[in-house]
């Protein structure tokens, strides 16, 4: 076993509410929200920084940004699944990523910065409307009932 499984097995150790596949879920989420911030970075027009030379772009993400890769992320791989799938890991709201994080930042596996706060991730998006199915339009003329005859 690695070390940081072993690491991660301490934290959930430590907090038993989110199984292995939620904090896996959680840091692939992060690798995707810190590729698109960087691939929009590159794209974007560089401002020069001290000495004309250009900034490079931080990787850090926000609460919001990682709670919507998440859900770009729960859809692709889980689809019409994806709430019962990250509720089986015991992840059920954006407050749920949020703690992950925070356990992760509190073991030493994660940073934050001075402006990143616990409250940024919650209700980033609803877990039951954002991955509830759409309602699937009744269109076939076969299952119309039969018109009543006039007399």
């Amino acid at each position: 076993m690695s070390a940081f499984r072993d690491q991660i097995g301490r934290v959930i150790a430590r907090d038993p509410r989110y199984a292995l596949e939620a904090y896996a879920f959680v840091l692939e989420s992060l690798h995707l929200a810190r590729d698109r911030k960087l691939r929009e970075a590159r794209r974007a027009p560089r401002t020069p920084g001290a000495r004309g030379r250009k900034k490079a772009a931080s990787g850090h993400v926000t609460g919001r940004q990682l709670c919507l890769a998440a859900r770009r992320l729960a859809l692709r791989d889980y689809g019409l699944l994806a709430a019962a799938v990250l509720g089986h890991w015991g992840l059920r709201s954006t407050s749920d990523i949020g703690a992950i994080v925070y356990n992760l930042i509190a073991s030493g596996d994660l940073d934050k910065t001075p402006s990143d706060r616990r409250e940024d991730f919650d209700d980033v998006f609803d877990f039951d409307v954002d991955f509830r199915p759409a309602p699937i339009a009744d269109d076939d003329p076969d299952d119309d009932p039969e018109p009543a005859e006039a007399d």
